[in-house]
């Protein structure tokens, strides 16, 4: 056993990990605190990965060499593209997963990861010299020295959760919170907050009655997380099943909020607006006689179910009584119910946008810590944090992405620059440059970029640059073949397209409303020659280059106008001014700017209360 390391994680979610592994795959001394070995990247809420806008952020993670895509798919029994009906630039996948085998998995490449240690305690101080990081100090009494610490504690920071009247120390329901390290910081001048979020109950499958419910099955064809050539569906495929809430379930519930934690004044703390409880949705929504709920499988071979959208705080009788309201739940047994928790988060205006702290020089924050909620926001948290830990340890450059390279630059830029006022969750409609960050394409965005820096592997590198070679040999060859009437007009005529009247070009063929580039193989013997080159992958090779192709006009104009405000990106301007001389600047703006102290002009002008004649002030004064 050894106390010295390059770089210490406290905490083991999926922020954690992915902080945990990055940092040791380049090659850092890494050891990983959790006080539980058996929770590593514990699903605390819905046992799913990704969803809208998030499931871009896995496929992101898995490009520049994290693990959470690959475990994903290891441990999938559902997976679904989800907004198929809408663009390609909105499409999201995800997955239902076993819990059980989703941690298994994780605890399997954490114990493989070469540099990578692991040490069960809890954190209860920082040792900070001369402003850096020097160690931390455990509960056993350990004090373990290093060069960085990433904060990755989840819910945890006293952590209180809530059932009615009744109150519970605690992390996680039966898992103890942790003490110590908020007042330490607090003490230190950072500036710290209270959040709540809440779960749903747990449902014994073999008390409901399924023929109640609508089936909801999940897709088996070739889509999955990773870009890596590892198989999908390996496990049992469960279907998911939908019902809903009456009148008779929200009368029983309206009875109880007189004994809810967020209507008695119990919880003072911030919620999340986007997934509210139960209780808050009959009061918000109070003219809806019915709301959905989704009855999701824990595992493959679990009767456990999860109850999505009836997160609730309600005494354990009030959810009972509500729940046998609804017909599938008449005879209704429930492992245990839906409860809430608060927990402490600090302003993540104090980050920079490596998610260092701007206070102390080598200590990250990543997750529920920095305001966020969700497994993929904590998880793209902590690689770019680990990332950067190492960074800064062997004196690397920062890695950073930025607004049109990744939905994880979007989420870190959101943070650093707006901060929170309620927990923060990632959606398509944040990501002004959504058509250049699709799901398809994260590998061409970020896996060379990671590569160059040492992350990403050979294996995925070399993976990356064939399906590079493959999609630009076919796409070259369907601009330059010209197709004659006699080899499409069948086609043509059975999608109701009109007949050629000439020699066309294949992409032309393309283009068009009701083609899509599977058909056009199956129909011509030369473009099928072609495809046939593609080894591996291949309906997601066939895929990217039809998105490509058709929406290369809306790609290349997004494209062009990310370009020209990467302008202001450019400019920096950190410490460049005393914002309370400038008296031509706004009292909100000064006050903005001196607080968050932007990087570059861009940044500042998306702060919240920095207008753009502000913006036009300080570009005056740098002579532009």
């Amino acid at each position: 056993m050894k106390f010295t390391y390059d770089i210490i994680v406290i905490g083991a979610g999926h922020a954690g990990c992915e902080a945990a592994c990055a940092a040791a795959n380049l090659g850092s001394q890494t050891l990983l605190i959790t006080m539980d070995m058996n929770k590593i990247a514990q699903m605390s809420c819905n046992p799913a990965i990704g969803g809208i806008a998030k499931g871009q952020i896995v496929r992101e993670i898995d490009a520049l060499g994290g693990f959470t895509g690959i475990v994903t798919d290891k441990t999938s029994i559902q997976f679904r593209m989800l907004n198929r009906s809408k663009g390609p630039a909105m499409w999201s996948p995800r997955s239902q997963c076993d819990r059980a085998k989703f941690i298994e998995t994780w605890r399997s490449v954490i114990e493989n990861t070469a540099n990578l240690y692991v040490w069960q305690d809890s954190a209860v101080s920082l040792v900070i010299e001369n402003g850096a990081i020097a160690g931390v100090k455990t509960a056993m009494g350990v004090t373990f020295s290093c060069k960085a610490v990433v904060l990755t504690n989840g819910t945890f920071l006293n952590g209180l959760l809530h059932i009615g009247k009744v109150q519970l120390n605690g992390g996680r329901v039966s898992e103890p919170a942790s003490y110590g390290i908020t007042e330490q910081l607090v003490a230190m001048g950072f500036s710290q907050g209270r959040m709540k979020t809440g779960t749903p109950v747990r449902i014994d499958a073999r008390s409901v009655d399924f023929s109640q419910t609508t089936i909801q099955p999940g897709e088996t064809d070739y889509h999955k997380f990773s870009y890596l050539d590892t198989p999908a569906h390996s496990l049992k495929q469960l279907p998911c099943y939908t019902l809903y809430t009456n009148e008779k379930v929200h009368q029983v519930l309206e009875k109880g909020l007189k004994d809810s934690p967020l209507y008695n004044g119990q919880i003072q703390s911030i919620g999340p607006r986007y997934c509210p409880s139960i209780e808050t949705k009959i009061v918000t929504f109070s003219d809806k006689t019915e709301h959905q709920l989704f009855l999701e499988p824990e595992g493959e071979s679990t009767t456990e179910y999860y109850l999505n959208g009836f997160s609730s705080s309600l005494p354990i009788d009030i959810q009972l009584n509500a729940l046998k309201e609804i017909p599938a739940f008449r005879n209704v047994h429930i492992f245990r119910p839906g409860y809430a928790i608060e927990y402490d988060f600090f302003d993540p205006t104090q980050l920079r946008h490596t998610l260092e702290t701007k206070l102390v020089k080598n200590l990250f924050f990543a997750g529920q810590i920095n305001g966020t909620t969700g497994y993929e926001e904590a998880a793209g948290q902590g690689l770019i944090a680990g990332i950067n830990a190492h960074m800064n340890c062997v004196g690397g450059e920062k890695f950073i992405l930025h607004r049109d390279e990744a939905y994880i630059g979007v989420l870190i830029d959101d943070l650093v620059t707006k901060g929170v006022d309620e927990p923060y969750r990632m959606f398509t409609s944040r990501a002004e440059y959504r058509i250049l960050l699709r799901q398809d394409d994260a590998d061409n965005r970020l896996t060379e970029k990671s590569y160059t820096i040492g992350l990403a592997t050979k294996e995925r590198f070399e993976l990356f640059k064939q399906k590079q070679t493959w999609c630009n040999e076919i796409t070259e060859f369907i601009k330059n073949y010209s197709v004659k009437s006699s080899e499409i007009d069948s086609l043509l005529l059975s999608v109701g397209s009109t007949q050629l009247k000439q020699t066309t070009k294949l992409m032309d063929i393309l283009l068009r409303p009701g083609i899509s580039l599977q058909a056009l193989i199956e129909a011509l013997p030369s473009l099928q020659e072609q495809a046939e080159k593609i080894t591996n992958r291949k309906q997601e090779i066939i895929e990217q280059i039809e998105i490509s192709a058709k929406y290369e006009g809306y790609i290349a104009r997004e494209r062009l106008i990310a370009d020209k405000l990467q302008r202001l990106e450019n400019i920096k301007i950190r410490d460049k001014f005393n914002y309370d001389d400038i008296s031509s600047l706004s009292t909100e703006a000064k006050q903005k700017l001196k607080r968050i102290n932007p990087e570059t002009i861009a940044q500042a002008s998306r702060i919240p209360g920095v207008s753009p004649s502000d913006i036009n002030i300080l570009l005056v004064l740098l002579g532009r």
